[in-house]
């Protein structure tokens, strides 16, 4: 497998060269990062002739390299992406696949220019209605496409998921998981060990991992979150699927609604946000909730930290919602 190097452009050509994805005339001019690239090598290939996006996958978490991670995430990726080409409704909300690689775990995807993510939300908690209703249309219409999964086994994605159901249901609640919580923000460790003591709360966030790691019949996104979406001239984007599998809707839902309450949306603003989402007929509003309060936990006090503009009064509030949520939903 070749390992990609931001500092190598000369032999990214090369290797872009072979693979048919750029012509021979056609030379690098400028290599940068794109985005955050929290799980990804994410590159941004200026060319003579236009610019690219370039993605890898690779045996670790790339903001986090002492975190293993599955190799084949792009794999996924790639396949979601497929997937999904099809629905107009969907694909006209990400960018374009132009091209995979599997052995090296590559891909190449259209340059939606300079968009910046969502993830001013956490300081500036405004979406435009139809922002919002853009959000919750492709969601619905994701939901929707009643694939059949046994048709897609990669999007199982079950490595993706056991890496994810970590991070989300089990370390955060471990009393010695060695995260640092009060050198993010003090005082957190203390407000943290009271979740952890309470045998209630932790019970029902094993339940819900549980249900996680089950299989379902809906294709979700995984990771639905501000990160993932992208501001546009066209409208959303919506990007990085490679948390992507088939489980329930609710999951889905609960995340996008965590983030709405972490991004201190009013509480109104958040009870009325699922009135957009085409829910199917099994849909459990209450689910969906239990994964939000859990989705709050993991981000306040667990690895995948965020930008917040949120004091430790602030996060006492939002631990005490997640508990409530959990718990009385």
């Amino acid at each position: 497998m070749l390992i990609l190097d931001i500092g190598q452009p000369a032999e990214l050509e090369t290797y872009l060269k072979e693979q048919g994805w750029l012509t021979r005339d056609t030379a690098i001019e400028a290599l940068e990062g794109a985005g955050e690239g929290n799980m990804n090598l994410v590159l941004r290939v200026r060319t003579s002739g236009g610019s690219l996006i370039v993605k890898q996958s690779r045996p670790w978490v790339e903001k986090y390299p002492d975190i293993e991670a599955p190799v084949d995430r792009i794999c996924v990726e790639a396949a979601f992406y497929r997937a999904v080409a099809d629905t107009k409704g969907l694909a006209e909300r990400m960018p374009r696949l132009i091209g995979f690689d599997q052995d090296n775990r590559v891909a190449l995807f259209e340059d939606l220019g300079d968009a910046a993510d969502f993830t001013k939300l956490y300081t500036t908690p405004e979406l435009e209605t139809g922002t919002m209703d853009q959000l919750w249309r492709w969601l619905s219409e994701l939901h929707g496409l009643g694939l059949d999964p046994s048709a897609k086994p990669v999007l199982e994605n079950r490595n993706m998921r056991e890496l994810n159901h970590a991070h989300i249901f089990d370390i955060p609640l471990r009393t010695d998981n060695g995260l640092d919580l009060d050198g993010i923000t003090p005082g957190l460790a203390e407000l943290a060990s009271k979740l952890k003591a309470d045998d209630g709360y932790r019970r029902k966030v094993q339940v819900f991992g549980e249900q996680y790691l089950r299989n379902g019949r809906t294709l979700l996104h995984g990771d639905y979150y501000p990160g993932s979406w992208l501001q546009h001239p066209t409208g959303v984007k919506i990007i990085d699927p490679e948390f992507g599998f088939f489980g329930t809707a609710e999951f889905d839902c609960g995340v996008f609604l965590a983030h709405l309450h972490l991004a201190d949306f009013t509480k109104s603003e958040v009870e009325q946000a699922p009135q957009r989402y085409e829910a199917a007929t099994d849909y459990s509003a209450t689910t969906a909730q239990v994964f939000a309060g859990i989705e709050i936990m993991r981000r306040l006090i667990g690895v995948a930290q965020l930008p917040l503009a949120a004091d430790i009064e602030r996060k006492e509030e939002l631990l005490t919602l997640s508990r409530e949520l959990v718990l009385e939903s």
